[in-house]
């Protein structure tokens, strides 16, 4: 119950600009979650996808399978630039996301610092208009202003964490593909190869 006191208490004593930066980091935190645990099961299936092609292209199929996103590309007529683009597609496609995350990584720290700087002034003002300035009066203020500091680090770690998981998982998937634009574009040399010996 001193829990729930405590942060009746705080939110009793806290400014307009305190609620804002609170419910700004709240809505970060769940953008947070929500983009990590989204992006990282479309990136899970599809890496399960891509390392079913190239497995079945390793296993003798003589092209991608339907779920590869490289199957639009990879037609007897397509080339090694067409390739190439679409392996760049399917990197914009994988990294999609990323940005937010780094967004919210890198700003909510800065969000937490000013709810402070701002509590921080109102307090000072506060004491300045009183005659009693103790430290016993300075410090609980000084504590509850620097909430919103904790706070924006606290959304800050599991965004750039989910960021690091992300890129990762991205890259893992980017492997896979160009391994698959790999083989085809050798067995198509083999191909031309085998066509000039006849």
């Amino acid at each position: 119950m001193d829990g729930i006191d405590l942060i009746l208490n705080y939110l009793s004593r806290s400014s307009l600009i305190t609620f804002i930066v609170l419910a700004w980091l709240s809505i970060y935190f769940i953008m947070t979650f929500g983009v990590l645990f989204s992006r990282y099961m479309f990136l899970n299936s599809w890496e399960a996808k891509e390392k079913s092609s190239l497995e079945a292209m390793l296993m003798g199929a003589k092209t991608v399978r339907d779920d590869s996103i490289l199957k639009k590309c990879s037609n007897h007529s397509s080339n090694e630039n067409l390739l190439q683009v679409c392996k760049s597609v399917a990197e914009k496609n994988a990294t999609s996301g990323l940005w937010m995350l780094s967004m919210i990584a890198s700003t909510s720290p800065f969000i937490g610092l000013f709810g402070t700087v701002v509590s921080i002034l109102e307090t000072f003002s506060g004491l300045g208009q009183s005659s009693s300035a103790s430290l016993g009066i300075i410090a609980p203020a000084i504590s509850e202003a620097l909430v919103a500091t904790a706070a924006g680090i606290f959304v800050a770690i599991p965004a750039y964490s989910g960021h690091l998981i992300l890129k990762r998982k991205a890259y893992e998937v980017m492997v896979y593909i160009q391994r698959e634009v790999d083989f085809i574009l050798s067995f198509r040399e083999k191909n031309k190869e085998d066509i000039k010996d006849v």
